[in-house]
This record gives structure tokens, C-alpha cells and sequence, in this order.
């Protein structure tokens, strides 16, 4: 008998051995295999450098836990395999999935705690076979270690865009999210920044929200020019200890002084965004008795310090069709003032279409008053960032502006393909001093006529980066429009700009993952709804009866052939 039965041991012992074999092998070799088309699994080398460099427990709550319609479940399940990848590579990454609303008698109080950290919850429609019923959703995660914490959006914010192409856009930008967020919290401050003051550039109070985020990763520090009139030498070798200058919405000239500080900073290798306007007007001087104001041009005079890094911002304004919409009263009913939206040429809405890193997968921004961009042939290469839809003109001023331009309808032949204005544009190379070749206002004895290889963002708008105030004048999130309650996408964008002047780790470069996202029809579902209910349902306990019956004969069939 043990005679009999020694093969069949011999083969069992083998398969044991082999086991315990592989699994030895796997403890010492690790390897994982991603068979998806897109690599969705297949994290980027540059995420796999920040994950190895976490040396201390970091742990994430996300609050998507609970069961949810289909497009929310995808977003839910895609985030916790990226989580489940990451704690593969590192396991100090630790995660939980949350629901913020469980067990808890004060939903509102919940939902307030999360308004105030920035973290808006959403409804979202839930249709189930031609009904329809509302769910608050939290899409949010917060990654934090014993000493920092960030807050990290998971839900992209996609005006007129359906649920489901809102959840394929953020899948997209999950590892960088996440990346970005484990980069804020593990890596020690390097980089500095300095925020032009003087020259009449926006107050702090109006770019506290960018400040705010700039400073989880940066280090950052107001800067005057004053004290070029005095001393320029000293005020220039201070600036160049700053890796990144922020200029934010002058409305002053600059002088020649001035201009050359800037120039040879950028010239020693400095890095630059400027967001600017040329032309005079605001939406809060229309708020007056006549509802108007005038617009007209505005001298920086940097027309010559742009126009030899080949560019020229021209002075005239944009009007687009596709806008964002400006919010008026229209009248009292009762003791309540009533409001409307109505289109508003004057704020365009520009969506980004080029795959660039710093705009990739960028929701929607929105501008006031912006001017065209041109560009100019130098030998420095030029990026189109953004620009205005198709459907869009320029205006001359000075020119009057009034509220009352809401009520006049656009005609399609004034605005049908005569668009596609540039507003930020991105300039990589070697610059030329503009004062190459000229006498210079003031000695410099380290004197460069050409920079280092450098890089610097134009935008023709300074509002991009300004965020409304609430009623007790305390500032807003940037992008965040307090009267349509939009988010637009202008955070990001700056944030996503700073990150790229600065070579942030290439972390910029993680932006660029493409993820294909297999969604249900919801109409064809609904359509053909005891089609598939027979499908899924019938048909695999069908097969599983087949099955069992042609199992069930061979059987027999063997016994009695054993028998014989």
C-alpha cells in the first residue's frame, strides 16, 4: 500500500518544495507585472525615487468609503490600487478609507468642518433605471506624518463635463496628487521665491491662497525694488539669492534701474513668472453708480525688456464667447436682493489643449480682462501654455466699459474663427540682455549680455493668480468664484508653473500619465436593462448546470470503465 501511494507523496512533496522555493526567491526578489494596456499600475521613475526616499510612517485617510454609483466607485477603487501599489514599493505608506459621515448625529457640523479645511464635498445625481436621488460625496484624502499634513483633491472640478469624464481626468492625476503630496511632507524646503512688492502689484491679501500653497514646498519672501534708486548693486545681489521671482499685477512703472536688476538676475541664471495687465481695468470699478468705467492702456515700461526675451503683450482687450458669466442684482423681491448670471465677454474661459506638463489635464481657468500674447522670432524657445477659444476678438482702448454690455447679444460673424489668442506663454533658452549693446543705467562691473540657460512664464492677465475676498474680507481659494460657486483651474496652473521653473524633482513629469478608463454606458445599460439582467444572471447558472451534468456523466462514465 505504501508502495502504491509513494508516487503520488513524492509528487505532492515535489509540488511543496517548489512552493516553499518560490516563495523564498519572491522574499529576496520583488517584482511586480502590470498587464493593463496603459500601464496605469506602472508608476513613473520619478514617483519610485520619492517613494524610496520616505523613511518615516506616512498615513492617508481617504474619505471615499461607502458604496456609490458606478463613476464614483471607479475613482474609489482606482485610488485604493494606486494607494495598494505604493505601500508594494514602501511600506511606510500606510492608508484607511473613511466615511465622514458614519455613525454620526450632526451631519452638518461634518460637512461645515470640511467647508472650512477647503475640502468641499459634492452631490452628485445618482440614476438608477430612470430614477434619480441626490448623494453628498467627500472626494477627498489628507496624507499626513507626525509633523505635516496636506490635503489632496480627488475628484477633478470639470465645468459641464459629465461625472464620468470628471472621474477618467482625475484618475489620470491620481499618482501625482498623491506624489506631490508625499513630496510636500517628507522633503525639507530648498527653493526660494520672491514676491515683488512696490510698483503697485497686488496687495497680499489678494494672492494669500497661492502664497499659502507656495509655501508648503518653498520658501518665500516679500521684495521691494525700492532700494535700487539707493543702492542697485546690493538690491541686485540680494535678488539673485532667490532661485524664482513673482511678479504679481504691477500697475506702476518700472525704472531703467529697475528693469536692469531684473534683467541681469535673469541673465545669472534666475527664473521668472510674470503676470501682468497693459491694459487699466477692473471688474470692481464697474461697481459704481453708472456701472461703467474706462479702460486704457497701462505703461510698465517693459514693453522693450519683453520684446528682447521675444515677446510683446499688445495693448487691447480680449472678448470671447465661451466666458465665464458675471453675477448682477436685478431687483428686490421682498427684503432679499435677487441675482442673476449673465455672460460676460470680458472673462474668458481658456481650457487648455496642449498635453504640456504644467497645463495637462488643467481644468478650465478663468481670466479678467486679458491682452493678446505675440511671439517674436529669437532663438528662444517659445511654449504656447494657453489660449482663447476660436471664437473670439480683440477691442481697442481706451474704450468705455459698461454692465449694460450683458444685455447685447454677440453675432457669430463678429467672433467665428478670429480667436486663438495666446495668454501664457512659456520661454526656455539662452536669453540676450535687453541691454546688450546700450548704455547701462547704473555700473555693473559683473555685467552678463546672455543668461544661463533659464526659463520664464508670461501671462497676460494678473487676475490669474487673484482670489475673491468673502464678506468679512478674508481671502477665498484661488480659482473658488464665491458668486457662481465654480472652481476654476487656476491654482493648479500656478502651482504647476513654479514647479516647473523650480525643476521640482521632475515631479512635473508625472502629470503627463495617460489612463484609458472602461465606464459603463449608462444609457445602453438602461436601454437594454432585462437584456443584461438575463446575461449576467441566467446565463452563469445555465453554464454552471452544463457543467455540472457533463462532469457528473464523465464520472460515471470513468467508474464504470474502473468496474469493467
Amino acid at each position: 500500500m505504501l508502495a502504491t501511494n509513494f508516487p503520488l507523496f513524492k509528487k505532492y512533496l515535489g509540488w511543496l518544495l517548489a512552493l516553499i522555493l518560490v516563495n523564498l526567491i519572491s522574499y529576496h526578489w520583488f517584482q511586480r507585472f502590470d498587464l493593463t494596456h496603459d500601464k496605469r499600475y506602472t508608476l513613473s521613475n520619478n514617483t519610485l525615487e520619492i517613494l524610496n526616499q520616505i523613511n518615516e510612517p506616512i498615513f492617508v485617510d481617504v474619505f471615499l468609503e461607502g458604496k456609490f454609483p458606478g463613476d464614483i466607485q471607479k475613482l474609489q477603487t482606482e485610488t485604493k490600487q494606486l494607494l495598494e501599489e505604493f505601500r508594494a514599493y514602501n511600506k511606510n505608506i500606510q492608508f484607511t478609507f473613511v466615511n465622514p459621515l458614519e455613525d454620526t448625529e450632526d451631519e452638518g457640523a461634518i460637512v461645515q468642518a470640511f467647508y472650512d479645511k477647503g475640502m468641499t464635498p459634492i452631490n452628485i445625481t445618482v440614476e438608477d433605471r430612470g430614477k434619480q436621488s441626490q448623494e453628498l460625496v467627500f472626494p477627498w484624502a489628507v496624507a499626513y506624518s507626525e509633523t505635516k499634513d496636506t490635503k489632496i483633491g480627488l475628484l477633478k472640478n470639470m465645468l459641464g463635463a459629465s461625472t464620468e469624464e470628471k472621474v477618467i481626468s482625475s484618475v489620470q492625476h491620481l499618482e501625482y496628487a498623491f506624489i506631490q503630496a508625499f513630496y510636500t511632507i517628507t522633503t525639507e524646503k530648498e527653493k526660494k521665491i520672491a514676491v515683488l512688492k512696490g510698483n503697485g502689484n497686488l496687495e497680499d491679501v489678494f494672492i494669500a491662497d497661492a502664497l499659502k500653497a507656495i509655501r508648503e514646498n518653498y520658501f518665500i519672501a516679500p521684495f521691494t525694488l525700492d532700494s535700487v534708486a539707493f543702492n542697485p548693486l546690493i538690491t541686485l545681489n540680494q535678488l539673485k539669492t532667490y532661485d524664482l521671482v513673482l511678479m504679481a499685477k504691477p500697475t506702476q512703472k518700472f525704472s531703467e534701474e529697475e528693469k536692469l536688476v531684473l534683467d541681469q538676475y535673469l541673465m545669472h541664471g534666475g527664473k521668472g513668472m510674470f503676470l501682468l495687465d497693459v491694459v487699466a481695468a477692473d471688474i470692481d470699478s464697474l461697481y459704481n453708480e453708472t456701472g461703467s468705467a474706462f479702460a486704457y492702456p497701462r505703461e510698465h515700461n517693459l514693453n522693450d525688456f519683453f520684446f528682447k526675451y521675444g515677446i510683446r503683450i499688445n495693448p487691447v482687450l480680449i472678448q470671447d464667447i465661451q466666458s465665464t458669466p458675471i453675477t448682477l442684482a436685478t431687483g428686490e423681491e421682498g427684503s432679499q436682493t435677487q441675482y442673476q448670471n449673465y455672460p460676460w465677454l470680458y472673462a474668458p474661459l481658456v481650457y487648455p489643449e496642449i498635453k504640456h506638463p504644467i497645463v495637462h489635464n488643467v481644468d478650465g481657468l478663468k481670466f479678467d480682462f486679458v491682452s493678446p500674447i505675440d511671439t517674436l522670432k529669437n532663438g528662444i524657445k517659445k511654449t504656447i501654455l494657453l489660449k482663447t477659444s476660436s471664437n473670439a476678438r480683440t477691442v481697442g482702448v481706451p474704450k468705455e466699459i459698461s454692465l449694460e454690455e450683458v444685455s447685447e447679444m454677440p453675432t457669430k460673424e463678429d467672433f467665428a474663427n478670429k480667436g486663438n489668442f495666446p495668454v501664457a506663454v512659456l520661454l526656455e533658452g539662452n536669453f540676450k540682455s535687453m541691454y546688450q549693446n546700450r548704455i547701462l543705467p547704473f555700473e555693473l562691473k559683473d555685467f552678463k549680455d546672455q543668461s544661463k540657460e533659464t526659463k520664464i512664464i508670461v501671462v497676460s492677465d494678473g487676475d490669474v493668480i487673484k482670489n475673491q475676498l468673502d464678506r468679512n474680507y478674508q481671502p477665498l481659494e484661488l480659482g473658488y468664484d464665491k458668486w457662481t460657486k465654480n472652481i476654476f483651474g487656476n491654482k493648479e496652473f500656478i502651482l504647476n508653473s513654479i514647479n516647473y521653473l523650480l525643476d521640482n524633482n521632475g515631479l512635473i513629469e508625472v502629470r503627463n500619465k495617460e489612463v484609458d478608463l472602461a465606464l459603463l454606458n449608462r444609457d445602453k445599460v438602461f436601454e437594454n436593462y432585462h437584456w443584461l439582467q438575463v446575461i449576467s444572471l441566467v446565463i452563469p447558472l445555465l453554464l454552471v448546470a452544463i457543467f455540472g451534468v457533463f462532469f457528473t456523466w464523465r464520472r460515471k462514465a470513468k467508474f464504470q470503465m474502473q468496474s469493467k
